[in-house]
C-alpha cells in the first residue's frame, strides 16, 4: 500500500468518525466540539505563526472565527438574557482579535482569545453535567 492510499484512507476514516461524532452529540456536546474545534485551530495557528507558514495561519484562523461566529450564531438572546448578549459581545471581540492577530501575525492577540475560549469552555463542561439531567435539555447559551 503506498503512503498516497494510507493517507487517502485515514483522511476517509477521520472524515467518517467526525461525521459519526457529530451525529450521535447532543446540545451540550456539539458546542464542545466546536470550542475545541476553535482551540485546536488557533494552536495549531500559533504553530505557523513561529514557523512563518502565512498562508496555513491565515485558513486556520479563518476556521477558528468560522467556529466562534457560529458559537454566536446559537445564542438564543430572546430566552438567554444578560448572559447571552454578554457571550455574544465576547464572541464579537474574540472575532475582531482573531482577525487583528491574523493580520499582524501576532500570536498575543490570538493567546488571548484561546485563554478566553477555554474559560468559557471549562465553564461549558462544568455545567454539562446538570443540563444532561434537565428535561428540557440544554439551553441555546454556549
Amino acid at each position: 500500500m503506498t503512503s498516497y492510499a494510507r493517507n487517502a484512507g485515514l483522511a476517509a476514516y477521520q472524515r467518517v468518525a467526525a461525521h459519526g461524532g457529530v451525529a450521535g452529540a447532543d446540545p451540550h456536546r456539539l458546542v464542545l466540539m466546536l470550542m475545541d474545534g476553535a482551540v485546536e485551530r488557533m494552536t495549531a495557528a500559533l504553530g505557523c505563526i513561529e514557523r512563518g507558514e502565512i498562508g496555513r495561519k491565515a485558513a486556520l484562523l479563518h476556521g477558528s472565527v468560522n467556529i466562534i461566529a457560529e458559537l454566536r450564531g446559537s445564542l438564543n438572546l430572546a430566552q438567554g438574557g444578560s448572559l447571552a448578549e454578554n457571550l455574544s459581545n465576547l464572541y464579537d471581540y474574540m472575532v475582531r482579535r482573531l482577525l487583528l492577530g491574523n493580520a499582524n501575525s501576532d500570536p498575543r492577540p490570538i493567546t488571548e482569545v484561546l485563554d478566553l475560549l477555554n474559560e468559557i469552555r471549562s465553564a461549558w463542561v462544568a455545567i454539562g453535567p446538570s443540563v444532561r439531567q434537565s428535561p428540557a435539555g440544554p439551553a441555546n447559551t454556549p
